[in-house]
């Protein structure tokens, strides 16, 4: 697999630290009041925080975005902002992955018109947690097809609330893997994956035929090559 230059330094830099096995802790302070923080709902954001000042740390140039709910997390090539696009997760080790990847349909409108979405880097934590001691059990760097897989209801595994679908999920793609569901080995396995559960999706506002010829000829605008979906 072929990760960005820069996302591909910044992990085996963390990985040359020794970041897996770490162990830390998140602290509020306020007034003269301190506490440590003993429940995971913050860990993900204070790991991104943590891991911006990594990298002015290491005077590694990045652009941060200014809505923090704005895709990616990190650029980390200022000079170019369609590359070296890096998504930040993080989960409990102990329990499995159940973050977002992204909005199901943010994500097909977005990739529809910037098909250079699709090869942004995600560098995910697990972390287990013991009272307020946080260690880092293993990071990784993947792409996006490479934590996504099927799911029962679904060709793609989403976020399903009675029948409207909320938000992209991952698989388990670590260690041993019982499930049918295996995570994909291409994009063009999770385009398809996306396009099929278009198809059966009832309450989409998103034409999947149209969806899908748009992203081909934008991608082949882009990569001056074929999209083989």
């Amino acid at each position: 697999m072929e990760y960005n230059d820069n996302a591909l330094a910044l992990y085996n830099l963390l990985k040359d630290d020794n970041i897996i096995g770490s162990v830390g802790k998140i602290t509020f302070k306020l007034a003269n009041t301190s506490v440590d923080i003993s429940t995971t709902d913050t860990v993900g954001q204070s790991l991104q925080s943590w891991l911006k000042q990594y990298m002015l740390d290491k005077k590694i140039i990045f652009i941060e975005m200014d809505n923090t709910q704005e895709f990616p997390d990190f650029i980390l090539d200022p000079l170019d902002r369609e590359k070296n696009l890096l998504e930040v997760k993080a989960f409990n080790y102990n329990a499995g992955p159940g973050f977002d990847i992204a909005n199901f349909e943010s994500y097909c409108d977005s990739v529809r018109i910037k098909p250079y979405r699709l090869y942004a880097d995600y560098l995910i934590f697990g972390y287990s947690m013991n009272g307020t001691e946080i260690k880092i059990e293993n990071i990784w760097l993947k792409k996006i097809w490479e934590i996504s897989s099927s799911s029962g209801p679904h060709p793609l595994k989403v976020q399903d609330k009675r029948g409207m679908i909320y938000n992209i999920r991952p698989c388990k793609w670590y260690g041993i893997n019982n499930s049918r569901f295996p995570a994909f080995t291409s994009k063009e396995q999770f385009i398809k994956a996306i396009y099929d559960t278009l198809k059966g999706y009832e309450h989409s506002r998103i034409d999947p035929d149209e969806w899908l010829e748009d992203l081909k000829i934008n991608y082949k605008k882009y990569y001056n090559k074929d999209l083989d979906v």
